[in-house]
């Protein structure tokens, strides 16, 4: 049984690792935070989370029919997904501060959250990410039960909600320390930060 949750633990280290790492989505979660609270800021990064969580999933439980499509179609996955983020970044870099209802933040979150997971399922290449660390671990061996698998998948989700988590909570204290006029600073700089990764992915996809 002990053996079973260290494959938990091995999950999270993962999942916090792969998180961590500022990029357009560490972006996109200060700029909400700062802009619409720490909720928004969190279910940014829940989003990538559960997208990661299911490539983790697909790796672990060798599902190579879904990684080889997949992977056989990255580079139009690819380019919606550097679209995707020149879209994101513009709508940043045009967004007012935001004093929102609760409805309207609600449905917000729920955009919020979706923007990123859609985001982070546009990089196919996540899976070989996965199945390269886990064939590493042993955890596609056929000595390996499911079980364990599916409690690193788990550990996975967590240890990335986590880095989300401090990230959004990190970044909420300094909110009521900026001026409206300095949130739409932070918001035009992210926007510009955000596009740039954008076009970056785009040319990196042609050449």
């Amino acid at each position: 049984m002990l053996m079973e949750w260290s494959w938990f633990i091995k999950g999270l280290i993962i999942g916090f690792s792969i998180a961590a790492p500022v990029g357009p989505i560490g972006i996109l979660c200060i700029q909400r935070t700062l802009s619409d609270g720490n909720v928004q800021g969190l279910v940014t990064g829940l989003g990538a989370a559960t997208a990661d969580a299911i490539y983790g999933f697909i790796a672990a439980f060798g599902l190579t029919l879904i990684s080889n499509f997949l992977v056989n179609q990255s580079f139009w996955i690819r380019v919606i997904g550097g679209l995707f983020l020149c879209y994101l970044g513009i709508r940043a870099f045009s967004k007012k501060p935001s004093s929102q209802s609760i409805s309207l933040a609600n449905s917000s979150a729920l955009s919020a959250y979706g923007t990123t997971f859609f985001l982070t399922l546009t990089n196919p290449m996540t899976i070989l990410f996965f199945a390269g660390i886990f064939a590493g671990l042993g955890v596609v061996s056929e000595s390996v039960h499911y079980a364990s698998a599916g409690l690193m998948v788990i550990g996975v989700f967590t240890g990335s909600g986590a880095w989300w988590l401090l990230l959004s909570g990190v970044t909420g204290i300094f909110r009521h320390k900026i001026s409206d006029g300095k949130l739409v600073l932070v918001n035009k700089i992210s926007g510009v930060i955000i596009l740039a990764f954008g076009v970056v992915a785009l040319v990196s996809v042609v050449v």
